[in-house]
């Protein structure tokens, strides 16, 4: 099926549905806890279209109003942020003296990792480094948001972009990284484009763990003195790329069934605990579980609450359920198994709430996952 509304990237009209989930919640809008939950919570289009033109992912429509209470950066994000400053910097790609940062709604910054090696924080204007940490994604106009960046980085000087790459998303069937606020979903392909359209190119790629796979990529201004283009790392994956056909229809659709799938899984799985009289409880009431739990129509009686380490959406509950969000010691109340809505935040969970060990549990339906 083909749509008429532009692509982000490109503006072409070439743009074909690749995953429908259907109508859900906002993944943003947390109700007060004990609020009627109403029939239009989730009444929201939720689906990911494909360009043919520059083979960028991108929601393709958003009816929502941005309003999502603000979390806190999990240790293993500031972990990961510290490890991609250094490997940066061992990369000798840290030149100069000034760094912008483009944030993002979810919060942190590696603004203190720079001051720490010496770089002085402007605010506009070209800066040496800039710095945009799953940022990008929540502009709706992708074209204008790689222009801007590119305009912000000074002659000379690198752009370090993070991103959860689409591959891991297909690979790991993550098809919960599509929400209602993020609005695009990145191949290095279709960046490499949308960087050359704004007069840049990568020059290197690093790769992490975190979220099922991340990368973090330079990028600099064509032609840049001092700087090459031919790295290995940007070389294999987009190799990678092609060869899972990436940027075709054909190579996103395992991300088809996923919905429905995990769905029916999680509900199976929590109606089980239920009729075995095992009270079940959910951690991280993060927005990529909101559809999740959603289609799995999850509500009190299956899943008696969500702790969350944010203390802005205590008093709330999950969107389009009686879910309340709770502080993480309300767990101590429960005996029964506790499913983890982010896996990365698995040591950080244990750590500071030990009495857990043995009953988290992963994976959309509630997979046990064994840890040292």
């Amino acid at each position: 099926m083909r749509h008429a509304r532009p692509c982000r990237g490109c503006g072409s009209v070439k743009l074909t549905r690749v995953l429908d989930v259907g109508r859900v919640p906002a993944a943003d809008h947390f109700p007060p806890a004990g609020s009627p939950v109403a029939a239009s919570e989730s009444a929201h289009p939720l689906a990911m279209d494909l360009c043919a033109s520059c083979g960028l992912a991108q929601l393709a429509a958003d009816d929502t109003a941005a309003d999502e209470p603000r979390g806190v950066e999990p240790r293993a994000l500031r972990e990961q942020a510290a490890d991609a400053v250094a490997r940066v910097a061992a990369s000798h790609l840290l030149r100069g003296s000034t760094v912008r940062e483009f944030g993002s709604p979810h919060g942190g910054s590696w603004l203190p990792l720079l001051a720490e090696r010496g770089f002085r924080t402007v605010t506009a204007g070209p800066a040496d480094v800039v710095i945009d940490g799953f940022g990008i994604m929540h502009d709706a106009d992708q074209r204008a948001a790689f222009a801007a960046r590119a305009a912000a980085v000074a002659p000379g000087g690198v752009l370090l972009l993070q991103y959860q790459p689409l591959g891991g998303i297909v690979a790991n069937l993550q098809w919960t990284a599509l929400r209602h606020g993020h609005f695009a979903y990145y191949t290095l392909t279709a960046l490499q484009r949308l960087l050359a359209a704004a007069g840049m190119e990568p020059v290197r790629a690093f790769e992490f763990d975190l979220y099922g796979g991340t990368v973090l990529l330079a990028a600099c201004h064509t032609g840049a003195a001092g700087r090459t283009a031919d790295d290995p790392a940007v070389r294999r994956i987009l190799a990678a790329e092609a060869d899972g056909g990436l940027t075709t229809p054909a190579g996103l659709r395992r991300l088809a069934a996923a919905p429905d799938a995990q769905a029916g899984a999680l509900r199976e799985w929590a109606e089980a605990h239920a009729a075995a009289g095992r009270t079940v409880a959910a951690y991280g009431a993060a927005s990529r579980a909101v559809a999740l739990f959603a289609l799995a129509g999850l509500d009190a009686r299956l899943v008696t609450c969500v702790a969350d380490a944010s203390p802005a959406k205590y008093g709330r509950r999950m969107p389009g359920t009686d879910i309340p969000i709770v502080p993480p010691e309300r767990l101590a109340e429960f005996d029964g198994p506790v499913l983890l809505t982010i896996p990365d935040l698995h040591d950080e969970v244990l750590d500071a709430w030990p009495a857990l060990r043995g009953r988290l549990v992963t994976g959309p339906a509630g997979e046990e996952v064994p840890r040292p």
